[in-house]
């Protein structure tokens, strides 16, 4: 409902404009009645976000201007409902309508408001291209007991947030005491459970279980504990954090690398030898992340002394890049085969795709060694 409310928003120049005008309205009335305080910096203009399909700290940011913008929207989708020349407009905002004027619909925008800026944090580290997965490790933990603890005790307290909610707004709040009837369905052959049970059980406990055994499955004891050992090289306090035993198991995870009878035993005393050479170096002191720790030991030509070592760098610092670009790949293609080059062939495609999505690292190379290596792969009629 929200995507379908940010495409009727966004239909037309007039509609945000019309939004626009809505909330100045809305902020001058509130500024006369002294609902709200004045001063440098406050009650700037909102816009309404539309939410991403691969940046899910977006939805936090759509949810919080649903709310921030509740009484524009519906005044806007009013407007918009009696216009006389456009039916699909006028259809889509009287569903828009029945739905968020209804409890329901305040109570989710409520919960996932709570759920999405739970997990804010954790959705920015992991989506951040130049992040790596050290701190998503205490992430992860503080958004399921975050989850756990609103679960157990934060019903009462989004309940009353939300009727609060529905008063201000005129929207009818349900005796939670009376048997749930769905809106707009018949009392008849209903489910004799009351709507107490509907919010607290079948939504808000649903909801946040859901969420919870999603984290278990993403974050299973092969990740966390994947992550607990990439944490071990992180060179921040001097490397405070390493632990010889837990690397030789992040080796363990990557077999094809790391030969279990020729390579472990020699990366072990090699890691011994490399955590008293960084120690002691002045150079790497300072060193506050897995990449600046690459980007040092290439320049201190230590990735040549310590190979192994420097492959486990590179695994760790692998994981991430992989987490966020691979994401980011789907909405460029869209981009790159669109109506014009819809019959383009997949080898074409596929070397399209890998310019634009790594398009930083091709702007580094000069276009004159380019045409020289395409002029040099065959005979050909003229010279580039």
């Amino acid at each position: 409902m929200l995507q379908k409310m940010a495409t009727v928003v966004g239909g037309s120049c007039k509609r945000k404009e019309i939004l626009q005008m809505n909330q100045y309205d809305l902020i001058v009335e509130r500024i006369a009645s002294r609902e709200i305080p004045t001063g440098k910096g406050l009650n700037q203009e909102t816009t309404f976000k539309r939410p991403g399909d691969t940046r899910w700290g977006s939805h936090f940011g759509t949810v919080t201007s649903v709310i921030t913008l509740f009484s524009p929207i519906i005044s806007l989708m009013k407007i918009i409902e009696d216009e006389p020349s456009n039916d699909a407009a006028r259809t889509d905002a009287s569903c828009i309508l029945y739905v968020i004027e209804d409890f329901e619909f305040a109570f989710l925008l409520h919960l996932m408001k709570l759920i999405l800026g739970i997990s804010y944090e954790l959705s920015q580290a992991l989506q951040r291209k130049d992040q790596d997965l050290l701190n998503a490790i205490s992430l992860v933990k503080v958004v399921k007991s975050r989850l756990q603890e609103l679960r157990d005790n934060g019903f009462d307290e989004l309940l009353q947030e939300t009727n609060i909610f529905a008063d201000k707004y005129d929207i009818d709040i349900p005796n939670m005491n009376d048997v749930y009837c769905p809106k707009g369905r018949s009392r008849r052959r209903l489910e004799s459970f009351t709507f107490f049970h509907y919010f607290k059980v079948e939504l808000f406990n649903t909801v946040i279980d859901t969420q919870i055994q999603e984290l278990n499955d993403r974050f299973d004891n092969v990740n966390t504990k994947l992550l607990e050992c990439l944490s071990c090289l992180n060179p921040r306090d001097s490397f405070a954090n390493f632990n010889k035993e837990k690397l030789i198991e992040f080796a363990r995870f990557y077999p094809l690398e790391f030969d279990e009878l020729a390579d472990i035993p020699f990366l072990s005393l090699s890691l011994g030898n490399f955590i008293v050479d960084v120690r002691a170096d002045s150079d790497f002191v300072n060193l506050q992340t897995i990449s600046n720790l690459a980007l040092k030991m290439v320049e201190k030509k230590k990735d040549i002394v310590y190979p192994l070592v420097y492959l486990l760098i590179k695994l760790a610092l692998v994981l991430p890049v992989a987490t966020a670009s691979v994401e980011r790949v789907f909405p460029a293609m869209t981009f790159v085969k669109d109506k014009l080059c819809n019959r383009i062939n997949d080898d074409w495609f596929n070397s399209c795709m890998l310019t634009y999505v790594e398009r930083d690292i091709f702007d580094m190379i000069d276009d004159e060694y380019i045409m020289q290596y395409f002029q040099g792969m065959k005979n050909r009629r003229m010279t580039l």
